[in-house]
């Protein structure tokens, strides 16, 4: 009877255990999602902040008078694709 007894008084102990362990995870999961979270947020910051930065080199090679002849069909290029946006925009403004 005793060693009935002392089985489950371990299996407590387990069980105790790996109940603090589960709080310890849920903690853990929860500061993990939060840095996620963050780091999502700083990753569109950047990317934001890129685009930006790319838009000014753009401006700035436009203005420079001794552009390369690449420089001026990757600049072609972009321009090219910003119009097709900007004509699908006005597209779905007009549907």
């Amino acid at each position: 009877m005793e060693e009935a007894a002392g089985q489950v008084q371990r299996i407590e102990e387990q069980v105790q255990q790996l109940l603090k362990e589960y709080a310890v995870l849920q903690k853990e999961n929860q500061r993990l999602l939060k840095e996620n979270n963050r780091l999502s947020t700083d990753l569109l910051s950047m990317s934001e902040e890129v685009s930006k930065l790319q838009q000014k080199i753009d401006v700035t090679k436009i203005a420079s008078p001794q552009m390369l002849e690449s420089s001026k069909k990757d600049l072609e290029k972009r321009i090219n694709i910003y119009i097709k946006e900007i004509d699908k925009c006005l597209e779905l403004l007009h549907a």
